[in-house]
């Protein structure tokens, strides 16, 4: 039989004060809660000591703070951490850690696979379980600040680039943002707290009216006719609809803050001098950074990575633009933790899994077949 206690992680400061006005209507209580869970790491009631004894009873009657489990810890030898976390229904999801000379870059997940199916992307070859709860999104981070605690550091960065659309798990996702950025949670600066979105342009203009949490908009292609290979979502919310979406939310940003462009180059594609003329032509209006990710493989993909020639050319015209352009070292790739790369253990809805995996052993027979004739 489940639970049926109230997961105080599910909850942002405003939904805990609610949750405990039932029997203490003193506001301080939920800052004192707060601070237990999130700055101590205290979760067991009879541990927050300033809590009176009946109060504490009534918690643990009605509440608890529950985390997704941890099933698997890879260590990538450049120092990344990719956790494995099962989640309320049974499915796990990939978290990853980046450190990076004193700075903790978090990459969480926020649904279980993904509905939007991007070529390149392994996680979308999974297909979809189903929405991760507020709870399940920030306990990520917190079971990050428990390991890095040994080593007096906590979380810097959260970037909501794992497994998932973030903007189709709209509710959770800007509940999550709301305790990694509150003070008496992870307090984290606005600045350092990232929803990345693949375009789902209604949900950037929902979103421009309730938080400035930093976007970043999965774009990867200058034209819609490639974008429509590469991103099928595009074909829904076509490139012009979705710039006009992000001129709506940097206009309330405030002038010194931007977007961030994420272009993923692949060999043969989108990687070529045209392309990079046409991206720079096509964002000239929109304040925004530009994010390079050189492809990372994952079987029967069916693409490559470009080769370091082309990163560079593409990188230096952009810059010769007047864009602020950036090169994303590719981490974690020996524990499959880098972008692209995360799959989880998804029990799939969809018949999507299924005919990727067909295609992977279809390729694996041909690559043995082959092997066989040379031989």
């Amino acid at each position: 039989m489940a639970d049926a206690r109230t997961n105080l992680f599910d909850l942002p400061r405003t939904g805990m004060e609610a949750f405990t006005r039932a029997v203490d209507d003193k506001p301080y209580r939920t800052h004192q809660i707060m601070k237990w869970a999130y700055h101590q790491r205290q979760l067991d009631f009879d541990g927050m000591t300033n809590l009176s004894k009946a109060f504490r009873a009534w918690l643990g009657e009605h509440s608890e703070f529950r985390l997704p489990e941890v099933v698997a810890r890879y260590d990538s030898v450049d120092g990344t951490v990719k956790w494995v976390v099962r989640v309320g229904n049974g499915n796990c999801v990939e978290t990853v850690l980046i450190p990076d000379r004193g700075r903790n870059t978090l990459c969480v997940s926020s649904q279980v696979g993904c509905m939007l199916d991007c070529t390149f992307c392994s996680t979308g070859k999974q297909g979809f379980n189903g929405n991760l709860t507020t709870g399940e999104i920030v306990g990520q981070v917190w079971l990050a600040n428990q390991m890095l605690a040994e080593r007096d550091e906590t979380v810097s960065n959260v970037v909501l680039m794992g497994m998932g659309e973030p903007l189709l798990n709209f509710d959770a996702v800007l509940a999550a943002t709301e305790l990694m950025m509150d003070d008496l949670a992870f307090g984290i600066s606005k600045r350092r707290v990232t929803i990345s979105t693949a375009g789902v342009v209604p949900a950037i203009y929902e979103l421009a009216k309730v938080t400035d949490v930093s976007l970043a908009i999965s774009l990867h292609a200058p034209t819609n006719e490639l974008r429509d290979r590469l991103v099928p979502l595009n074909r829904k919310y076509p490139i012009e609809a979705l710039l006009d979406a992000c001129r709506h939310y940097v206009g309330g940003l405030g002038e010194r803050r931007s977007l961030t462009m994420e272009y993923t180059l692949m060999k043969g594609v989108n990687d070529d001098l045209s392309h990079a003329r046409a991206l720079a032509a096509l964002l000239a209006d929109v304040r925004c950074k530009i994010n390079l990710i050189p492809f990372n493989p994952f079987p029967a993909s069916g693409f490559e990575r470009p080769e370091p020639d082309s990163v560079r050319r593409f990188q230096t015209y952009l810059m010769n633009q007047g864009y602020a352009t950036m090169l994303r070292t590719t981490r974690g790739e020996d524990i499959a933790a880098a972008c692209g790369q995360l799959v989880g253990e998804v029990q799939d809805r969809t018949r999507r899994q299924a005919r990727y995996l067909a295609r992977v052993r279809a390729d694996e027979g041909e690559t043995r077949t082959t092997t066989e004739e040379m031989v």
